[in-house]
């Protein structure tokens, strides 16, 4: 039955590694409106970002994590503030502008680093591997749950307890009486979107120590998220964690007792919280 456990961490890994990119795509879709299928991208940038300093220049893991976070966090902005903050409320403009964004960060990408593929890497914090039924499990998947879970504290907190998480959650509410009692949401948008991008970027330089980097990466992992989203829950930092959570466990599970069917599984789940849930796990009240 080592099976079981094995599963579970890794569903739990990569469910830590899906909420750290939902989250993010969340909260700018629950207060601004806006359709960021970008999304994926800063995650790439992030990945690629972290896979150069700390693979190539051979800097250590939190600054990898930060370089990434931080370049993810600066195109985040650009777009936004160059481009979207002038079609609010377009959503079909919003999706179309993003896309055009996704192709042209993947051709950036693929002229900065170009097109071969890079396998999963390891810092040296994390290296090594302990032993669970019978063989080695490697840390950096553990490491990756625990910095998934203090994520989530840190956001619940931010969210819940702060006056910053207080305007958010009344800007998501009724954005017109926010604006009424004086509150500058332009200012407010502007850090939800950089902190929104910042952790996609984040998120990338750690899932680059369990997916392999290419191309298309934009693209895949911005369907997790919007699966995610779907089935957590719009604006909620507790439904994206649930989903985040569901997603990854399923999609574990899924490729040991059904490989050829996993990716549909995860599909399936959406479908069946649309048509019977269609807010989410844990919608945002």
């Amino acid at each position: 039955m080592g099976w079981i456990a094995v599963s579970l961490l890794n569903g739990l890994s990569l469910g830590a590694v899906f909420f750290l990119l939902a989250t993010g795509l969340s909260l700018t879709l629950g207060l601004m409106g806006i359709v960021n299928l970008a999304h994926g991208a800063f995650f790439m940038i992030g990945a690629y970002i972290g896979w150069t300093v700390a693979v190539q220049l051979g800097f250590n893991y939190w600054l990898a994590v930060l370089a990434g976070g931080i370049s993810a966090g600066l195109v985040g902005i650009f777009i936004e503030r160059g481009f979207l903050t002038h079609i609010y409320g377009k959503a079909l403009g919003q999706a179309l502008l993003t896309v055009g964004f996704v192709y042209m960060l993947t051709n950036l990408t693929q002229l900065v680093w170009g097109p071969a593929y890079h396998q999963p890497f390891t810092f040296p914090l994390f290296s090594g591997s302990f032993s669970i039924a019978g063989g080695g499990y490697p840390i950096h998947r553990i490491a990756t749950i625990a910095i998934g879970l203090i994520i989530f504290g840190g956001f619940w907190w931010f969210s819940e307890k702060t006056r910053v998480g207080a305007i958010i959650r009344a800007g998501m509410d009724d954005k017109a009486m926010t604006m009424g009692l004086g509150i500058n949401l332009g200012r407010v948008n502007f850090l939800v979107f950089f902190l929104g991008a910042f952790i996609a970027g984040f998120a990338g330089v750690i899932g680059a120590q369990m997916m392999v980097l290419h191309l298309g990466l934009g693209f895949d992992i911005l369907l997790l998220a919007l699966i995610v989203v779907i089935v957590g829950g719009t604006g909620s930092v507790q439904g994206s964690f649930a989903g985040a959570m569901v997603i990854g466990l399923i999609n574990s599970f899924g490729t040991v007792l059904a490989p050829k069917f996993a990716i549909f599984l995860m599909y399936l789940v959406m479908l069946i919280m649309l048509l019977v849930r269609p807010s989410g796990l844990i919608p945002r009240k």
